[in-house]
């Protein structure tokens, strides 16, 4: 019976998890079929419930990853602590297990730009990516994270979490920048086209990292002025590719942490099919 997975979300249409999927599978030797679908929050379950059994597994994005937690029989350590899953695996009679590749996607994202400690950490945006963010803080050996939103109390969960993860969140508005303490890398979790909320001095641009998770367009806003100051950039693109791999992961034996064969020629393949070098960053 051919295998099918696809990503869900809405909207889905500028989704860039098809052509990775697929390149990894063709390059694996899988003949699976990976689709894309729109589907909403509310329509999720009743869809899942009446897959049969040619479903291998589907990626989730927004708005889904809430209510594909609740679906998940089985979940991973990552989904557990973020209450977020973005990668559903259909195991016939063991049921349906849920991951959260999010954090591992941009703490390897950073890793290719050379970031790999961060004691001090700023979230731009306080919503669901955010959780993410803060987990993956806590990878990166973060003592604390200032979260800046247009609203903190919205977020106040994120202090929670922080918690469970080992250190400390502060939630701030975007005025407070200048009383913070200076990072040694920024989230941005903001959409894609946003305006820029916050001004960053040029010496904190040239000496911190930034991961800006929107890819679309690109170099966003933020993303331009770093690079005017010499900064490290890692983009929302790499970090999506970074994820996707560790889904292949689990699409292939259930396991995000056993590396599929060939690994680094796949995942060479992936960045460059969404026109990434091997640091993630866009080929000119």
């Amino acid at each position: 019976m051919a295998q099918q997975l696809a990503v869900f979300g809405s909207p889905i249409g500028h989704s860039k998890s098809p052509v990775l999927h697929r390149t990894a599978y063709d390059l694996l030797g899988l003949d699976w079929d990976y689709t894309s679908r729109e589907v909403t929050a509310p329509e999720l379950p009743s869809i899942v419930a009446t897959m049969d059994a040619s479903w291998r597994g589907l990626s989730l994005t927004m708005p889904l990853k809430g209510v594909a937690f609740e679906l998940a029989g089985t979940r991973d350590a990552m989904a557990e602590l973020t209450g977020a899953v973005n990668t559903l695996r259909f195991v016939p009679d063991r049921g349906l297990f849920g991951y959260n590749t999010d954090v591992a996607g941009i703490t390897r994202a950073l890793a290719a730009v050379g970031m790999t400690h961060a004691p001090h950490v700023h979230i731009l945006g306080g919503g669901a990516t955010a959780a993410s963010a803060v987990v993956a803080a806590a990878e990166l050996g973060a003592l604390s994270v200032s979260v800046l939103a247009r609203t903190p109390e919205k977020s106040a969960a994120l202090v929670d979490l922080g918690r469970r993860a080992g250190l400390t969140v502060s939630l701030s508005t975007f005025d407070d920048l200048s009383q913070l303490p200076e990072p040694q890398l920024v989230v941005s979790t903001l959409p894609g086209g946003s305006a820029v909320p916050v001004t960053y001095s040029p010496a904190v641009r040239a000496s911190t990292a930034l991961l800006d998770v929107a890819y679309d367009p690109w170099p966003s806003s933020l993303a331009g002025t770093w690079t005017d100051a010499g900064g490290r950039v890692a983009n929302g693109l790499s970090m999506l590719a970074h994820q996707a791999l560790v889904q292949v992961r689990i699409f292939a034996d259930n396991d995000p942490f056993a590396p599929v064969d060939n690994e680094a020629e796949v995942l060479a393949a992936m960045l460059a099919s969404v026109g990434l070098d091997a640091r993630g960053l866009p080929v000119v």
